[in-house]
């Protein structure tokens, strides 16, 4: 864990690199398992522009994720040629809150994704309007979810739901895991959904207006 001037000094260090490549934010991870000094803690509450929060990590195997209704208006497939373009514009929307900028480099990392055969991208319509998106970062023994988004207007429908029992079925024989916002009420659905908790790590962002 950084003591206040080293924090300081990686701040500083990593506002420069940003401003240098567009970005308008910047964002801290700390070591996994400890909570944040109080000193630290009060130091970043002190700039009302950071925002302090913890990440939690769950892990489920395939087969105890509960079976769910199918849903004909859903429909949940592996991004492809013909939908890369629905997929890239979905990011496109979600990536935008932090600058255009940002959005627009993003971009080239999910083309460069596409090409990884370490990474799946997923993505869910609902009566055939893009609604929803998945990564999966995959190793030798465990899939990732990872940036699991659903648009707010097709939230409580399912797709959610279905994007992650996607993942379960492609990848059986692995672990699956993903890292849940600990604030997040999303936390409580994984729970009931078989997941098993397995730690916490505290992380720090700011947005330079």
């Amino acid at each position: 864990m950084p003591n206040i001037q080293e924090f300081n000094n990686t701040h500083s260090y990593l506002r420069t690199y940003h401003e240098k490549h567009g970005q308008k934010h910047v964002k801290f991870y700390f070591p996994e398992g400890e909570k944040l000094t109080p000193e630290l803690e009060d130091h970043m509450k002190a700039d009302a522009d950071f925002t302090i929060g913890y990440l939690e990590l769950f892990a489920i195997e395939p087969a105890n994720f509960p079976a769910i209704n199918e849903n004909l208006d859903i429909k949940i497939q592996r991004v492809t040629s013909e939908t890369l373009d629905d997929y890239l514009r979905f990011q496109y929307e979600q990536n935008s809150i932090y600058g255009n900028d940002f959005a627009e480099q993003k971009q080239f990392q999910h083309v460069s994704n596409y090409k990884n055969e370490k990474f799946m991208q997923i993505i869910g319509f609902y009566k055939g309007t893009p609604a929803g998106s998945v990564d999966v970062i995959i190793s030798e023994d465990t899939a990732e979810i990872d940036a699991l988004v659903v648009y707010e207007d097709y939230q409580r429908k399912g797709i959610g739901s279905q994007l992650q029992k996607f993942v379960m079925d492609q990848f059986p024989d692995k672990t699956v895991i993903l890292v849940a916002d600990g604030d997040d009420t999303a936390k409580d659905m994984y729970r009931k959904q078989n997941y098993q908790y397995l730690g916490f790590q505290y992380e720090s962002f700011k947005v330079y207006k």
